[in-house]
C-alpha cells in the first residue's frame, strides 16, 4: 500500500474501530483471529480495517446477544454475496433467518417454562408422562428398558 490518502479513506485504525463499536482493542483482535473480520498492514505495520468492519461487528454483537456462537455467525456471514459492502438487503436475509430460529427457540423455551411449572407442582417425575424428560413419550420408540444410564463419577 502506498502512502496515498485516498487509499486510507476506506481503511480505519483499530483505535477508531474500538471507539466506534465500543469494543476493546483486544476484543477486535479476538474477532479477527476467529475470522469474523480482517485487516491489512500499512507501511508502519499497523493494522487497518475496512469501514465495513463497523457493520460486521454490529451484526456479530446482535447475533451473540441472541445466543448464536461465533461459528454460527461466521457461517452466516460467509453466506453473504459481498462482505465488503453489507447492504440492508443482506441484513434483511440474515435477520429473517435468525428471526425464524429465535421464534422456534422462544416457543421451545415457553413450553419448557410452562411444563416445568406443572412438573414442579406435581412432583411425579414420571419417565413415561414427564413433559420435560420424555415429551410425548418419545423414549418409548427406543424400546423397553432404561434409556438413561447414570454416569460414573470421574476421578
Amino acid at each position: 500500500m502506498t502512502n496515498n490518502h485516498s487509499q486510507f479513506a476506506i481503511w480505519v485504525s483499530v483505535g477508531e474501530v474500538a471507539e466506534r463499536t465500543g469494543l476493546s482493542i483486544s476484543a477486535i483482535h479476538f474477532y479477527e483471529r476467529k475470522g469474523l473480520i480482517h485487516s491489512i498492514r500499512n507501511e508502519s505495520n499497523h493494522r487497518r480495517y475496512p469501514r465495513v468492519t463497523f457493520r460486521i461487528l454490529s451484526i456479530v454483537r446482535v447475533a451473540q446477544n441472541a445466543g448464536y456462537t461465533l461459528e454460527q455467525i461466521k457461517a452466516e456471514l460467509s453466506s453473504l454475496p459481498d462482505r465488503a459492502a453489507i447492504t440492508k438487503q443482506d441484513w434483511g436475509r440474515l435477520s429473517a433467518h435468525w428471526r425464524d430460529d429465535l421464534n422456534q427457540k422462544i416457543e421451545q423455551l415457553t413450553l419448557l417454562r410452562d411444563n416445568m411449572t406443572e412438573c414442579i407442582g406435581c412432583g411425579c417425575l414420571s419417565m413415561e408422562k414427564c413433559a420435560l424428560v420424555n415429551p410425548d413419550d418419545i423414549l418409548s420408540r427406543q424400546g423397553p428398558g432404561p434409556h438413561f444410564v447414570p454416569q460414573e463419577p470421574s476421578e
